[in-house]
């Protein structure tokens, strides 16, 4: 089965982000009313699985091992079965 992955990866709160801040201060200057902002990353893949919990588990490893850097980052990723147009 194929499964489409929307993975988010942030700093953790306990991280500095300067990106963030530049941004913050951009926006500011701007006139736009923002409390915070933390720059992230967004990945996007299809990969194949025998089921959602093994699609679960492989995108688990690859975030851990490969798309973060578990020492200053955290993920979270959404899960759902791909259609079979690949432009989903």
């Amino acid at each position: 089965m194929k499964f489409k992955a929307r993975v988010y990866v942030t700093l953790r709160p306990s991280v500095l982000d300067p990106a963030g801040t530049a941004v913050q201060s951009a926006l500011t200057q701007m006139d736009f009313a923002v409390e915070s902002v933390r720059i992230g990353k967004y990945i996007e893949m299809v990969l194949d699985a025998e089921d959602e919990k093994d699609a679960d588990a492989k995108l688990n490893l690859a975030c851990d091992r490969l798309l973060t850097n578990p020492v200053i980052e955290d993920y979270c990723f959404e899960l759902d079965e791909a259609r079979s147009n690949p432009s989903n």
